[in-house]
């Protein structure tokens, strides 16, 4: 499990190693979205939205990047989201008050605050999460950010840290966000916040990912009851914790007999059932 650069490099890695042709489990990161639509029970999205994107500070492969909001609803949404997110507690992420904590080092750190600000170049500033500055100084701390994006298009590769985009979409335009979601080329998780079966159906019908959350955060597959792994840019296959994970690490072999050949008595070998 890693980027999808390590992925690749280790992929060419194994084509050009001399010997026999070694298979390659790879379980990368994503462009992960969520859809809430205007039928959502807000509070119950919002818990799952602050779990699914600020969670272990964003650094998790399932985490969410990219929350599409139906129109209708996009405003309030947004400012449940902002009241939420000034609630966040920064700290030691041992202690079970603390609802983020650092970043895994001063290189991801560094990349996140570029990508902040250049997303308050390109984007709207929904929230940010509150930082005391004595942490900053303690550690690889930064922020929870939320953006309000006009399109999913802006984002071209993960950014594997504590920033939320969210964009608008019209429900007529279903399809066509869709489209944009897969388009993307990752496809490890997905989620939606709806109460209407038809949308559950049409949205997980159609989005081409791994793993599939309905009414429910991101993040927190458990092995054997949800196998987990995704396609696309996402990973290869098959899926960890899944009924195919072992069979990739064996050989098949087949043994074919030709019984009548050495003068067999196919009624005596077959236990006398022909």
């Amino acid at each position: 499990t890693g980027s999808v650069a390590t992925a690749r490099h280790i992929h060419t890695a194994l084509a050009a190693r001399p010997g026999p042709i070694i298979p390659l489990i790879a379980e990368t990161g994503g462009q992960n979205c969520m859809v809430v639509d205007s039928s959502a029970l807000p509070e119950q999205a919002i818990d799952d939205i602050i779990l699914s994107a600020f969670g272990s500070a964003g650094q998790r492969c399932s985490a969410l990047r990219i929350l599409c909001v139906q129109e209708d609803i996009a405003d309030s949404l947004s400012e449940m989201l902002a009241g939420a997110m000034a609630e966040l507690r920064a700290g030691d992420p041992a202690d079970p008050a603390t609802d983020y904590g650092p970043v895994i080092d001063a290189e991801a750190r560094e990349r996140i605050a570029a990508h902040i600000a250049r997303m308050q170049r390109e984007a709207r500033l929904i929230a940010a999460a509150p930082l005391p500055a004595a942490l900053e100084k303690q550690g690889y701390f930064i922020a929870p950010h939320a953006f309000e994006m006009d399109s999913i298009d802006r984002l071209s590769e993960e950014v594997f840290g504590p920033v939320l985009h969210v964009v608008r979409f019209k429900a007529k335009r279903r399809q066509a966000l869709c489209d944009a979601i897969n388009a993307a080329g990752y496809g490890l998780t997905f989620g939606i916040h709806s109460r209407i079966g038809q949308n559950i159906r049409f949205f997980t019908s159609r989005i081409r990912a791994g793993n599939l959350y309905v009414n429910r955060g991101m993040t927190g597959a458990v092995v054997g009851v949800q196998p987990f792994g995704g396609e696309g840019l996402s990973g290869t296959g098959p899926k960890a914790g899944g009924p195919h994970y072992l069979t990739r690490f064996v050989t098949e072999r087949t043994l074919s007999t030709n019984t009548t050949a050495i003068g067999g008595n196919m009624a005596l070998l077959s236990g006398g059932h022909i």
